[in-house]
């Protein structure tokens, strides 16, 4: 009740100024956009115009009222320039929730900074963005940009509901064009929204109004995925001094390699020559391969640079071995200057890299921006390709799990651009072993020797675990096991064998009271040491499809003996489940009358999935819960 009157008299306190500036007033906001909602995005306007093959002009502009702290992110009063971008103009006005201009900001009031500090083969790129801190909530800013360059290869691309908990009044999209350069188009997921298209040639329109905004779901695809978007680019371009043609992925493959890749390879004579010696006694291209990739580990370091910073062309292979730095453009092109020189042919690979979701290039869309963030290398193999991650100094030779695998991605050679899918990590080889002899003790206290091996995906989890401090990795195991309270770690070890591609740990951990003692009854749960501990959020109406991103397996064996005064009084039964989404299995067996054997496997399939069969997975996983923690019943028999 006092929430509901605070409510009326923020709004009454507001109507009593709504006639001053009523445009931006929060009243003038329909409540079905305000509902579930941080953010409220009341118009948006982006406005591209390719003057020439060599000229194009953005302008953007946007309103955006802030309902709280969490929406401040939304509002994206920002813009990035470089040599080749001229910010024409710039600037932003902030209301109050009465709609009252309250701070004006002109284009020297933007703080502008090196859009990556502190290293200076990117000093050139920058960023403006405005600083604003808010005395209470809501608040509006309208913003205003415009740009100019005579980089034409990239338009910005139109995405009306632009995150979760932004919702959108109205929403403008359009790109003017010489019909002579023509555009590639792009459109997906407009089905049921307010969306129209007034296109027609030389002329790209969208209009979309009261796009309410969207709650994130547990296991939801990402959310460009099943949001509308409108992707644009030139079939004609200029880029860097150079035309460029995107009729086709040979074509602009053809282009990239000719004219953006092929002089940046140069090497000083003496790392050449340093690097020949490094490979004079491996004839063998992947071994020479192996030994190239572990120089540039241990000679460069990467630093992260957003994709669109220092553009699409790679720094100098001769800078960055001056340097010993650089983003995943330069570094890979440098490590495949390397290969080039010890006879190792390789192709420099574009693609968009996440470790939640596996995002495939769209193959019907022929542009490199706007669908790629990240570069590796690719070496042919016979049929087996191999993939290199340049930009870290600790991954095994050929290891792309977790971040580039699986994917469609953009190979670029001499011979144009392919689309070719990287390494595929299967259910079987995502692989986490653990081995375990348990001993359980009259008053309930257990102890372990434990082994866990990972593999695959999972290795991915443990990688540069063993060169953490004590602390730290001793940290990592409790947070592990977060579920037994007070574990004790004795002894623990951890190796990390990069050739075989398996992170193993040993362990040993001792436990006071892990069962519950009744009177000379004893309650113990043989699954102590992987458990699993979640189940999914239950949504009483799901509004999206679920996807179940990568598939894996845990395989769990524990030996257990018993204190010679404890006597199996029960044990849960054998348990086998089979559905869409994996399978559990579950097992004691009595090996002798103080000794047990636990064993278990879960498995889960990857896979997108209806939301009509979202309850039927959260039944699955609440099942395996519920199983991991069974318990049996022992007997004390010195009482």
């Amino acid at each position: 009740m006092r929430s509901l009157l605070k409510v009326f008299f923020l709004f009454s306190f507001i109507a009593s100024y709504a006639q001053e500036d009523e445009n931006y007033s929060i009243l003038n906001l329909p409540q079905e956009l305000l509902e579930k909602s941080n953010a409220v995005v009341r118009s948006s306007h982006t406005s591209v115009e390719i003057d020439g093959i060599n000229s194009i002009t953005t302008t953007i502009t946007k309103v955006v009222t802030v309902l709280n702290k969490e929406g401040r992110n939304d509002v994206g009063a920002v813009v990035s320039y470089d040599d080749g971008i001229t910010v024409k103009k710039l600037e932003a006005l902030v209301f109050n929730q009465f709609g009252k201009q309250i701070q004006k900001y002109k284009k020297g009031d933007f703080t502008d900074e090196s859009a990556v500090s502190n290293f200076s083969l990117y000093e050139d790129s920058r960023v403006k963005y405005m600083e604003y801190t808010p005395t209470g909530y809501p608040y509006t800013v309208k913003f205003q940009s415009v740009t100019q360059s005579s980089n034409t290869a990239y338009i910005p691309f139109w995405r009306p509901i632009e995150g979760y908990y932004v919702s959108t009044q109205n929403s403008r999209y359009e790109v003017s064009y010489d019909s002579s350069i023509g555009v590639n188009i792009k459109e997906g997921n407009l089905e049921g929204f307010d969306i129209v298209n007034k296109s027609k040639n030389g002329y790209v329109l969208y209009q979309a109004k009261n796009l309410k905004s969207i709650k994130p779901e547990a296991y939801s695809q990402r959310f460009v995925d099943f949001t509308p978007f409108v992707k644009v680019a030139p079939k004609q371009f200029y880029y860097e001094g150079y035309v460029g043609t995107a009729e086709d992925w040979k074509s602009i493959g053809v282009w990239m390699h000719d004219k953006l890749l092929k002089d940046r390879l140069n090497l000083p004579e003496s790392t050449k020559a340093e690097i020949k010696a490094l490979v004079a006694e491996v004839s063998d291209p992947i071994e020479k391969a192996k030994l190239v990739y572990k120089y540039v580990q241990d000679r460069t370091r990467y630093i992260s640079v957003q994709e669109g910073i220092g553009g699409m062309q790679p720094i100098l292979a001769e800078e960055v071995d001056r340097v010993k730095y650089g983003d995943c453009k330069g570094l890979t092109n440098y490590t495949k200057a390397l290969l080039d020189v010890v006879g190792v042919p390789s192709n420099y690979t574009r693609l968009y890299a996440s470790g939640d979701n596996n995002v495939d290039v769209d193959k019907e869309f022929v542009s490199f921006l706007g669908q790629t963030n990240h570069v590796i290398l690719n070496l042919p193999n016979n049929g087996n390709d191999i993939w290199l991650e340049c930009t870290s100094q600790t991954s095994p030779f050929g290891y792309i799990a977790g971040f580039t695998d699986d994917r469609d991605v953009i190979v670029i050679t001499p011979e144009g651009a392919k689309i070719v899918h990287t390494k595929v990590y299967t259910t079987e080889e995502n692989l986490l072993e653990t081995k375990a002899k348990v001993n359980l003790d009259i008053n309930g206290g257990l102890s372990a020797s434990v082994n866990l091996e990972a593999t695959g995906y999972q290795y991915s989890f443990y990688d540069g675990k063993e060169k953490l401090t004590e602390d730290k990795q001793l940290l990592s195991l409790k947070n592990y096991w977060d579920y037994l309270n007070s574990v004790n770690l004795t002894e623990m070890s951890f190796n990390n064998d990069k050739e075989a591609i398996k992170f193993t740990i040993d362990v040993k951990l001792s436990l006071d009271n892990y069962a519950t003692k009744t009177g000379n009854r004893i309650l113990f749960q043989p699954n102590a040491l992987n458990r699993y501990g979640s189940i999914p959020t239950r949504y009483s109406n799901r509004n999206n499809d679920f996807e179940l991103e990568r598939g894996y397996t845990d395989v769990d064996e524990f030996e257990i003996v018993l204190d010679e005064n404890l006597e199996v009084e029960a044990m849960p039964s054998k348990v086998n489940i089979e559905s869409q989404f994996g399978s559990y299995y579950a097992e004691v067996i009595q090996l002798g009358s103080n000794k047990l054997l636990y064993k278990r496997k879960y498995v889960q399939n990857p896979g997108l999935f209806s939301k009509e069969d979202y309850a039927e997975f959260r039944s699955f996983r609440k099942q395996v819960v519920k199983h991991d923690k069974a318990k049996i019943a022992l007997i004390n028999k010195s009482i």
